[in-house]
């Protein structure tokens, strides 16, 4: 019965970010959930139901989605997402017959780290032009979401996602019926008329993906970050469950179960999944670790999935509703990838390290696209790959780093 209970609550950590995901980028959230309960499935299934994980919609995704269904349609969007599952599946296959030494190699914190703080950099956009549709709602679920994060203990601290979309969307209602700050009434109609109980509508009208090069090409450099955030997140579970799932079930496994997920996914109409943090720290403060409570939370997923009314209810959320969450959100991505940097030690202050950071960054924020014939690359996948090529190739300055870690000391 705890178990049943502690893994609902897993799923309602997670359920915030999962179903944030779709609604911003045109998908059906019930088809998310869906998808990520499956994909837990999947990857316990190849992991052994060793590793407690919980797969769910992963925000690195947000704008090469939005930036790939303008350029190729969502059909053709879907079909390129399973150029993340290769990625994944070439991780898998580095690590086991390389260790993890070849990954420090390719993605070093001086790379990962501005592709991190470009993801967030990428969306304010976004979520800035969401929330002056109305900055009122859009500045109550900011302002509960920053309170719950402040004020917040125990599993609530986990949720300010969840609460600031519902204090935004009570505030909407009650400003809605007495049209107050421009705020319009929420449009219930196609709640009432969904059905209870209903497949996710990408599943029940189930359609071949529309394979085209471009998006696939265009969506293997965005999956490096990801990764990246896969292996920290599988050494921060062994931690907090006091065993060392690298070894066992060990990391190209965990990798190759994600790879599985991801590609399940894209064919069901569903946006890639990974590993979450936040579950993470539901983990550290419940003390449960047990990988059955995950396979709760991800059935839970799914039975919320069939749910008709539900994914109605969450697609009537206004967008300013949702934009105010993103303000923060969007902010913390950078955050994390700074942080990456400072708990790396990396020194920004040596010439090739400048020059990686630099490049990487400017390429991102201004928008650099390389055109080749119908081939496109820009954004987030452009900033990376040029990221990880800069690192391979420019050499290192023996004497540079000597002064700099003697100035350390």
């Amino acid at each position: 019965m705890r178990r049943g209970i502690v893994g609902v609550q897993f799923l309602f950590v997670a359920f915030g970010a999962t179903v944030l995901v779709p609604l911003l980028v045109g998908l059906d959230p019930a088809t998310a959930l869906f998808t990520a309960g499956l994909g837990t499935f999947i990857f316990h299934f190849v992991t052994g139901g060793k590793v407690p994980i919980f797969l769910g919609s992963s925000f690195a995704f947000i704008a090469p989605i939005i930036e790939a269904s303008r350029l190729w349609g969502m059909p053709g969007t879907l079909a390129g997402m399973a150029g993340v599952a290769l990625v994944y599946f070439l991780m898998s296959l580095l690590i086991m017959f390389q260790g993890r030494r070849v990954l420090d190699k390719l993605f070093p914190p001086v790379v990962i780290g501005p592709v991190i703080i470009l993801i967030g950099l990428t969306l304010s956009g976004s979520a800035v032009n969401m929330a002056k549709t109305n900055w009122m709602l859009a500045f109550i679920s900011l302002a509960t979401a920053i309170a719950v994060l402040i004020l917040g203990r125990g599993l609530l601290k986990l949720v300010p996602v969840v609460c600031g979309i519902a204090a935004g969307f009570v505030a909407a209602l009650l400003f809605g019926h007495y049209h107050l700050f421009g705020v319009e009434p929420v449009d219930f109609s196609k709640v009432a008329a969904a059905s209870w109980f209903s497949l996710p509508s990408s599943i029940a009208h189930l359609s071949a993906p529309q394979f085209r090069w471009e998006p696939f090409l265009y969506m293997i450099p965005v999956a490096i970050a990801p990764v990246i955030e896969h292996i920290g997140d599988v050494y921060v579970v062994g931690a907090v469950a006091g065993k060392d799932f690298v070894k066992d079930p060990g990391l190209h496994r965990t990798m190759l179960g994600d790879g599985l997920a991801c590609l399940f996914a894209a064919f069901l109409g569903g946006p890639p999944v990974t590993t979450y943090s936040e579950v993470t720290g539901a983990m550290s403060i419940t003390k449960v670790t047990s990988p059955q409570v995950i396979r709760i939370a991800a059935a839970t997923a799914i039975v919320f999935s069939v749910v008709g009314k539900l994914s109605a209810l969450l697609q009537a959320i206004p967008q300013a509703v949702l934009g105010g969450i993103m303000l923060l959100l969007f902010g913390t991505i950078s955050n994390v990838g700074i942080q990456n940097l400072i708990q790396h030690k990396v020194n920004v202050g040596l010439t090739r390290n400048t020059i990686i950071m630099a490049v990487t960054l400017t390429l991102g924020i201004g928008g650099a696209v390389l055109t080749a014939g119908s081939f496109t690359l820009g954004g987030i996948g452009l900033s990376a790959v040029v990221g990880v090529l800069l690192n391979l190739i420019l050499p290192h300055d023996k004497e540079e780093e000597a002064v700099s870690e003697e100035n350390q000391k």
